[in-house]
């Protein structure tokens, strides 16, 4: 063999054939896997970004120190949920893991949940109580008052119970003829809640007559661990209560139990018991307050008729004799007419003394003799003024006549019957005084004593300055 001969070389070999996944498929993987591996478990956390759209389902991440998962619990198994999920809210849910394809995320889709540490009942109750709170249904300037003495008393509690037995004896012990009206309704149970709204609408719906079935209602029960009481912790219950337009008194329990029921109701009772006392008054209490009422009634009256006997004697010994002040009416009745009478005259003796003054005042003033003295002196200045016309006319008309001769005299006619005449040009009308006005076949007009010329200029004398 040749050293120099190239080495055959070795025969290459086709590469793996690549296995590529769509994003759909790698994420049904994931699916698979994780749903395979992750069937259903029980998670811990704490609740954020809490959210419920309009479809009902809820929407929240559920984390820990380190880490964060997004969760959904759907419709048709929140609703059975006793208490209500909140942001921070520490729960412990069961779940089954599974991954939302169109985000490319995974999540944890719940059936159960609940609260971690405290029980769920204990939650909604914190959590409604905390509600109405703030809606004002525990106000008490919303409570109504309970009657003193009602004609009839409603009791809504189970009829099979004890308490209904202590409350009719109470009732009976205290007021052996109170009308006492019960509405038998479940305590505890799904039906309970119901039940119970149902006996307080009817309660207020009143009877055929339009009249209220009671003057005033007790809501009772015995006592028993929260979820037994969970009916009075309801909202509707609350509610209802709340609406309603007679009293309604709680007796829940036992005195350290509290619902949800005591707080909205108008008066809360420790226990069943003691609600009948507070609502039905004691009779023996009542025949010892009427007697009180009564002795003191008569004690005021006593005094009062002693005083208005008293006020009586004094105005009797201040009363005096009509007869008397009769007579003394009469006299002040006369002297009073004879006042009036003197007044009167009086009077007119001073008016008559004052329209004689004025007459007399009158006549010495009487306007006809003004006239006649007027008329005298009218007729003076009227001789008078005719004088000084008359002689101020003759002697205008003296003045006009010598002034109308010197006229006359003096007026261009007179000059004009003497020959002359007046020379104008024609036809400006200038007065000729020059016979340098005019030129050779100007127009001369000639005024005369009667009547006038038109002649023409034919020639110009030399060495002439006038016509």
């Amino acid at each position: 063999m040749d050293i120099f001969t190239d080495p055959v070389p070795p025969t290459p070999q086709p590469p793996p054939e690549r296995r590529i996944f769509t994003v759909s498929e790698l994420t049904s993987k994931i699916k698979s896997v994780l749903e395979n591996q992750f069937d259903f478990i029980w998670i811990s956390g704490e609740i954020s970004d809490f959210k419920i759209p309009a479809s009902g389902h809820f929407y929240f991440t559920l984390k820990d120190e380190n880490a964060r998962i997004q969760a959904v619990m759907f419709k048709g198994q929140n609703r059975h949920l006793t208490f209500h999920p909140e942001d921070g809210m520490q729960v412990v849910g069961l779940g089954r893991v599974s991954v939302y394809a169109l985000r490319g995320i995974y999540q944890i889709i719940f059936e159960l949940l609940e609260p971690k540490g405290v029980g769920a009942l204990q939650v909604a109750f914190e959590q409604l109580k905390r509600r109405l709170y703030e809606e004002g249904l525990f106000d008490p300037r919303f409570k109504k008052p309970v009657p003193f003495f009602p004609e009839k008393i409603a009791v809504i509690t189970s009829p099979t119970g004890a308490v209904i037995h202590d409350i009719l004896n109470v009732a009976r012990r205290r007021f052996e003829n109170i009308r006492v009206m019960i509405l038998p309704v479940s305590v505890q149970g799904e039906d309970a809640a119901t039940q119970i709204v149902s006996a307080i609408e009817t309660l207020n719906a009143g009877g055929p007559d339009g009249r209220p079935l009671a003057d005033v209602a007790i809501l009772a029960r015995g006592g028993g661990s929260l979820e037994d009481l969970q009916a009075f912790n309801s909202e509707v219950v609350a509610r209802a209560i709340f609406s309603s337009n007679i009293p309604i008194v709680s007796g829940v329990g036992h005195e350290t139990d509290f619902t949800i029921a005591d707080f909205v109701a108008d008066l809360r009772a420790p226990t069943p018991s003691a609600a009948a006392e507070i609502v039905v008054p004691k009779k023996a209490d009542l025949l010892f307050k009427l007697r009180e009422w009564d002795l003191a009634l008569i004690r005021i009256l006593r005094t009062r008729v002693k005083e208005k006997q008293q006020r009586l004697n004094e105005t009797f010994l201040r009363l005096k004799d009509p007869r008397r002040k009769i007579v003394d009416q009469r006299l002040r009745l006369d002297d009073a007419t004879l006042r009036l009478v003197r007044t009167a005259r009086n009077r007119i003796r001073m008016e008559r003394e004052k329209l004689s003054w004025r007459t007399q005042n009158l006549c010495a003033k009487s306007p006809l003799a003004g006239i006649l003295k007027y008329n005298e002196t009218i007729e003076k200045i009227e001789n008078n003024l005719l004088n000084i016309f008359e002689l101020y006319f003759s002697n205008k008309k003296g003045a006009c006549q010598g002034l109308s001769a010197r006229l006359t005299v003096l007026g261009p006619m007179n000059v004009l019957n003497r020959g002359y005449s007046i020379a104008r040009t024609f036809p400006e009308g200038r007065i000729l005084r020059d016979s340098n006005q005019v030129d050779t076949g100007d127009g001369i007009d000639l005024t005369l004593a009667k009547g006038s010329l038109f002649c023409r200029v034919e020639r110009k004398p030399d060495g002439e300055t006038n016509l």
